[in-house]
């Protein structure tokens, strides 16, 4: 893994090394914004209070014995390849790797809901997390705050999960153990981990990770709103070539990668090597899947000249929505999902006689990749 902060921890998979449907949890993207609770089953308690006709609260063990349900479900976190903007942002810089596909097991949030019983007022469904710490950077609050994002009334009711398991084992601490948030088809910011209070509201909730942060501007009316970030956008992302590969000429090569959207379904990934001038359709590998990645190939021929090519992919969803050419700059440092540019080399590739079968890709100054060729 790639270590992008050492505290709070935050670690990025090398998207290289992708080789799968599933991300194993080892694997698996961590963002996280104050330190890791260290929590345990026996004192666990979910609190569910607010505006609902019956408040409680449920122990782990409680939680266990309700009816489980397993999705299959893509989480992104929202600066996923921010290193690509131009000025670089101050702030997490991204690559590729901020983004993981998992089988998520728990109850769904609507049976709780449904316990509580939510009063006629109740707009939103604020999830907040044990973890807590203090803001550094302008505006914030004075002192420590815990993480907690909202849902609509009619999201909360729809498809989240309250997960206890990630790919059939127990919720590490760095995924949210004992009990996580899975929000299908929404940046991973909505998955709130650790999660330990649902507090049912009547008004819209502006919290820091709500308004000030994890936010972007909308422009409705001709008006630039503020508005919280949600759904994700569709995007297709290249595994290999890895940034800064070198290839050798008039080889036929296997790019491949994933591509994601929300609430709908891949329909067709392109692939381009010449800036976006032509685009040429890849395959789309397995049966598509809602809110769950897809995996895409497609057989490129290398130049017969040595060069340097840019790679494009780019992804269309069963709604019509097409990733952009340029980010949109009232998105800010989040929701980047233009088409990324993947600069390769074409050579012959400098042997001594004893080098061993590796390839070794200088990604940025910070990290070398060893790949397998």
């Amino acid at each position: 893994m790639i270590t992008r902060e050492q505290s709070p921890v935050n670690l990025e998979l090398p998207f290289a090394t992708l080789d799968g449907f599933i991300t194993p949890n080892e694997r698996f993207y961590v963002r996280t914004h104050f330190p890791i609770p260290q929590l345990d089953t026996k004192s666990f308690r979910l609190k569910i209070e607010g505006a609902a006709e019956t408040p409680f609260e449920l122990s782990y063990d409680e939680l266990l014995k309700m009816e489980m349900q397993t999705i299959t479900a893509t989480l992104e976190c929202a600066g996923n390849g921010r290193a690509f903007l131009r000025p670089p942002p101050d702030a997490t810089l991204w690559e590729l790797g901020a983004v993981g596909n998992a089988e998520w097991t728990g109850v769904p949030l609507a049976a709780v809901l449904e316990r509580a019983g939510l009063k006629t007022a109740a707009a939103e469904v604020i999830l907040e997390g044990v973890d807590q710490g203090e803001v550094k950077q302008p505006p914030r609050p004075v002192g420590k705050i815990h993480y907690a994002r909202s849902l609509p009334r009619a999201k909360a009711y729809r498809d989240v999960l309250l997960a206890t398991e990630m790919n059939g084992a127990a919720l590490s601490p760095a995924h949210g153990f004992p009990l996580r948030a899975i929000v299908p088809g929404w940046y991973g910011a909505a998955s709130v981990k650790w999660l330990a209070r649902i507090l049912v509201s009547d008004q819209p909730f502006a919290g820091y990770f709500q308004t000030v942060d994890y936010s972007y501007w909308d422009r409705r009316n001709g008006l630039p709103m503020l508005l919280p970030i949600q759904g994700l956008l569709v995007k297709a992302e290249i595994a290999r070539p890895a940034i800064a590969e070198v290839l050798p000429p008039s080889t036929k090569y296997r790019v491949h990668g994933t591509a994601w959207t929300s609430d709908s379904e891949i329909t067709k990934v392109e692939f381009s090597d010449n800036l976006g001038v032509t685009w040429q359709c890849a395959r789309i590998i397995g049966q598509p899947m809602r809110n769950a990645w897809q995996l895409w190939e497609f057989d490129w021929l290398t130049p017969a000249q040595p060069c340097r090519a840019t790679l494009l992919a780019r992804a269309t969803d069963a709604r019509g929505r097409t990733q952009p050419e340029l980010h949109d700059p009232d998105f800010g440092p989040y929701l980047i999902n233009h088409c990324l540019p993947m600069e390769v080399e074409v050579r012959a590739p400098a042997r001594s006689p004893c080098a061993t079968r590796s390839l070794t890709v200088e990604t940025d100054a910070r990290r070398v990749l060893h790949l397998p060729i």
